[in-house]
């Protein structure tokens, strides 16, 4: 086969069906683009867990006076120093304990004036209102209800709360962002293969003198076939290339600059760059093999070679 004659078919084939061309070029940029997106929205949520679940913590929040009228756990009043001391013995005693610190109402008192000091509650609010809490961290995050099983319930103690729940909520709104990206990708993605085999079929109408001419001679399947399959995948290969132009494109004025995320959000752990250059090469591929075979099962029964 001349290397000559399949590059000039491409052309033609490419030149008579402009519009088509360009519909599959877009619909395959736009679903590899989602596809890509996708792949670092899971990276970016396994990134932050990693990141966030390494820094949670349980706290075992103590009874103060006033929780000891008002709270029904602490009807007994307000926890003793033996009782503080037995809690902390147990905890330093627990396997799945990393470290226990203990924080004093002072010191809470301090930390909640840091976070809500601009809010009214916050005025009203004496350091003998706060509660005297263990912040335990665990060795593995997801061991927390062995501390709520131990704790909750206890003389002296009003709560176990993990931050661990709070940010589940949290990854579990992102995952389902991902799955809804996913779905947009999956019908995208179908819209572009339609596209790629109305194109392919509308070339080999368009040529369906020449290529009974070529079955004539003596011209193999493959043959007749290469010039359309060929089409497709170039087509294929520019859309792909134009969707790693928009994920690198996304996370340079996403991450580092124009909203620079990555300063004005200090507390995520964005991705790094290496995770999008990875991908980069797998949506090629894509680009170039996904139309390649649609057309090649598309004109089997179509050109009937």
């Amino acid at each position: 086969m001349r290397a000559q004659f399949v590059l000039s078919e491409i052309g033609v084939g490419l030149r008579r069906n402009l519009t088509m061309t360009f519909a599959v070029i877009v619909s395959v940029a736009l679903s590899l683009a989602l596809f890509g997106g996708s792949l670092l929205m899971s990276d970016q949520v396994s990134t932050m867990k990693g990141y966030w679940y390494d820094k949670v913590n349980v706290s075992v929040f103590l009874c103060n006076k006033s929780d000891a009228e008002s709270d029904p756990n602490c009807a007994k009043g307000a926890v003793t120093d033996d009782q503080k001391k037995q809690i902390k013995s147990d905890l330093d005693k627990m396997s799945v304990v990393q470290t226990v610190t203990y924080e004093s109402q002072d010191e809470a008192y301090k930390h909640y004036k840091e976070q809500f000091g601009d809010s009214p509650l916050a005025a009203s609010l004496t350091p003998d209102q706060m509660q005297e809490s263990y912040r335990i961290k665990l060795k593995d995050p997801e061991k927390y209800q062995v501390i709520a099983t131990a704790f909750d319930g206890r003389d002296g103690v009003q709560s176990v709360q993990d931050q661990k729940g709070i940010l589940d909520n949290l990854f579990g709104l992102l995952n389902g962002m991902n799955w809804a990206a996913r779905a947009v990708m999956a019908l995208m993605l179908v819209v572009a293969l339609m596209l790629i085999v109305n194109t392919v079929r509308v070339s080999a109408f368009s040529r369906r003198r020449e290529t009974g001419i070529m079955r004539l001679v003596g011209a193999s399947g493959f043959y007749i076939q290469a010039p359309f399959i060929a089409e497709a995948a170039v087509a294929g290969l520019i859309g792909g290339t134009v969707a790693c132009g928009f994920l690198v494109l996304a996370r340079y004025f996403i991450i580092d600059h124009g909203l620079a995320l990555s300063e004005k959000l200090n507390l995520i752990n964005f991705i790094g760059w290496e995770a999008v250059l990875t991908k980069l090469p797998l949506i090629l591929a894509t680009s170039l093999l996904m139309p390649a075979l649609a057309a090649f099962f598309a004109l089997r029964k179509y050109l009937k070679v």
